[in-house]
């Protein structure tokens, strides 16, 4: 169990690139898969972050190239920050605080519920837990600091 006290400013913590590694597992057929790649998050003009992520999938059905964006914007304190598609619409807030790491989108017909850990200064992860009629999916994100130290 972490001890350590979650960054008050997420977004001055989340600025700058990070190693990610993501579990894919499809409960429903026990297929398994790995994305592994970079995320970047880049302070925008609006005063939030542009998150891009860039790797490679690696699923029996697919594997190769694979990337995705978001935008986060301010959220009630600078401990949360809201998350975006980048069409604009609102996809869930995120957090470490005991009160706030956990949110839920909904896409129907599904249930997307996230959980965010922070980890230290340097790493921190999240999992996506989907269940509804079409997925039965749990995707579990580790992420770590490419320039720690900074």
């Amino acid at each position: 169990m972490n001890h350590q006290q979650p960054p008050e400013d997420l977004r001055s913590y989340l600025a700058g690139n990070w190693r990610v590694k993501r579990d894919l597992v499809d409960r429903s057929t026990g297929t398994r898969g790995t994305f592994t790649g970079v995320v970047r998050y880049l302070q925008n003009l609006d005063g939030g972050l542009d998150y891009r992520e860039d790797g490679t999938m690696h699923w029996p059905t697919h594997s190769g190239p694979a990337f995705r964006e978001y935008v986060l914007k301010a959220g009630p304190d600078a401990a949360s920050m809201d998350v975006f598609f980048p069409d604009g619409r609102p996809f869930h807030v995120m957090s470490f605080s005991e009160q706030g790491h956990q949110d839920e989108h909904w896409c129907d017909p599904d249930d997307y519920r996230v959980n965010y850990s922070y980890l230290g200064p340097d790493s921190f992860s999240f999992s996506w837990d989907v269940r509804g009629p079409a997925k039965d999916l749990l995707l579990t994100s580790h992420l770590s600091r490419i320039d720690s130290g900074r």
